[in-house]
């Protein structure tokens, strides 16, 4: 057991703090919650009632498709453009899918390869592109519970003020969803932006998202 917690515990940490947070915006978004309705003279609601409400779903979705919206632009970018310095680029002149032996796929697999990569044909085509699938996958799936459960809450508003609801397609063009989605979307390009242009010049020891202290400056991805 000792050993499984050492070898995961990037993982398990993350993951415990994800829930962590998780439990904390419920908690403090019920509050919130309930501070609003007091205020408008309105009946309080439960923490099971708000954590089922569509005011938490939207609050929850519209931070995790920002955050996959980020990384699957970050992997997909990075296989064709770089930044010359930047351990978060590829090294300058390996731009691209890179070929098979590179990537050791098909006749190229070692024996610790991936027996997917070692298929050929659409099986490894598809393997060697399900990172970036996957995360797409994900950032629609997050993206289209967003815009439901924004949806819902919007109306909800709206008939609160004896308003006329929207149709969900009205609701996608409309600014509140994509004022929603907008600013999230800046910070988390500023944040990846500021880790591929700081990481040139700054360094933190130890960690494999920076050069080693002494590299200079202008060493490209895993260049010495």
């Amino acid at each position: 057991m000792r050993r499984y917690l050492r070898e995961n515990s990037l993982s398990i940490v993350f993951g415990t703090m994800f829930l962590a947070a998780l439990v904390g915006q419920a908690f403090a978004g019920q509050a919130e919650y309930n501070n609003q309705q007091q205020t408008l003279g309105l009946d309080t609601i439960s923490w099971f009632e708000y954590v089922t409400s569509a005011d938490y779903a939207v609050d929850i979705t519209e931070n995790w498709q920002s955050e996959y919206l980020q990384f699957l632009l970050y992997i997909l970018l990075t296989i064709w453009l770089v930044q010359r310095g930047s351990p978060e680029s590829k090294v300058l002149g390996s731009e691209g899918r890179e070929t098979d032996e590179a990537q050791r796929v098909g006749g190229y697999a070692t024996t610790d390869s991936s027996r997917w990569a070692k298929a050929g044909g659409l099986v490894t085509s598809l393997y060697s592109r399900s990172l970036g699938l996957v995360m797409g996958l994900i950032f629609v799936g997050s993206w289209l519970a967003q815009s439901i459960a924004g949806w819902a809450t919007y109306n909800e508003q709206r008939i609160g003020q004896l308003q006329d609801p929207l149709s969900w397609p009205t609701y996608l063009v409309s600014a509140d969803f994509w004022s929603r989605s907008l600013q999230n979307w800046q910070s988390e390009f500023l944040a990846i932006g500021s880790m591929v242009v700081l990481s040139i010049y700054l360094r933190e020891r130890g960690s494999p998202e920076s050069k080693p202290v002494g590299v200079a400056d202008n060493a490209t991805g895993t260049e010495d």
